[in-house]
């Protein structure tokens, strides 16, 4: 029986992969571990027969215990995006351990374009994917595109204002949603597999600021205008808004990397792993419009 464990099982994606590997993918629940470091958040997935098991990557003296008799671990890439290069360390005593353990196969999520993002954490992830790889063990990544659960962080502030600030310019994102990155995710990890694999998941067409908001106006009836500013601007707003300094360099690394294309790369990964179409955008915002307007 292959086991496969899930790390992070308690967060949005993490709680998304096992659904997806128990519904869809028709694993056993008593094949599948899910991870966390609160193990007592994931109640509900042991009602079902899911084992779950504590696993903390700032501990890394007890995760060869954790990933003891493990046949394919997923890594969940962790949050701590306050503290430059913590994922780093975090990923890597992971990696570490499954390796110490046995892990026949390490899954790990990650961006496109690691090596060349704008994006201020992208380096984290080229190491972190350096790290796994140093393991000898087989590895899956999945460079997962930007969700499109993003957009609850930048439309109901512009819905409230009326105005959509960005650095973009006319660059686009080939945004997916994060059930969609889930099933894709959870199809790699129940199938057949042999040797490394790189899945870019993305949506199946870049989407523009301009076409977000008209969207986002359309299903909310509240008018939207794009304001389209020079990085030094953008960053001189967000810095008055008060925001911190981590999240401003992300934010405006996140509208350059939009501008550079490091986000609108469109592949066919998504559909060869589940043999569907991805969630459309035209679909995701009207279904999702009492959220987006805050």
């Amino acid at each position: 029986m292959t086991r496969i464990l899930v790390t992070g099982a308690s967060g949005h994606l993490g709680r998304l992969v096992v659904k997806h590997l128990l519904e869809t993918g028709n694993v056993p629940p008593a094949s599948i571990v899910a991870g966390s470091r609160d193990p007592s958040k994931l109640a509900d997935l042991a009602a079902l027969g899911v084992e779950t098991r504590a696993v903390d990557f700032d501990k890394e003296d007890a995760l060869p215990e954790a990933f003891a008799g493990i046949d394919r671990l997923l890594i969940i890439s962790t949050d701590s995006l306050d503290t430059p290069g913590k994922r780093v360390a975090q990923h890597s005593a992971a990696a570490r351990a499954a390796g110490k353990a046995g892990v026949k196969r390490i899954g790990y999520t990650s961006i496109p374009k690691p090596d060349t993002s704008a994006i201020s954490f992208a380096w984290e992830h080229r190491d972190s994917e350096a790290a796994i790889t140093k393991t000898g063990a087989a590895h899956t990544f999945f460079r997962n595109g930007w969700y499109m659960e993003n957009l609850f962080m930048s439309v109901p502030q512009a819905i409230q204002t009326g105005t959509w600030h960005t650095s973009a310019d006319t660059g686009g994102i080939s945004y997916i949603a994060r059930e969609d990155v889930a099933r894709a995710i959870a199809a790699s990890l129940a199938g057949e597999q042999s040797g490394n694999a790189v899945y870019t998941l993305t949506g199946s067409r870049p989407v523009f600021n301009a076409e977000a908001a008209a969207l986002a106006s359309e299903a909310t009836g509240k008018p939207i205008a794009v304001d389209t500013m020079s990085d030094e601007n953008y960053t001189a707003a967000l810095q008055s808004a008060g925001l911190p300094g981590f999240l401003v360099d992300l934010l405006v690394s996140t509208n350059k990397a939009t501008r550079n294309g490091d986000l609108g790369e469109v592949t066919d990964d998504f559909k060869r792993l589940t043999g569907r179409d991805p969630v459309r955008i035209e679909d995701f915002i009207p279904a999702n419009a009492g959220a987006l307007a805050g």
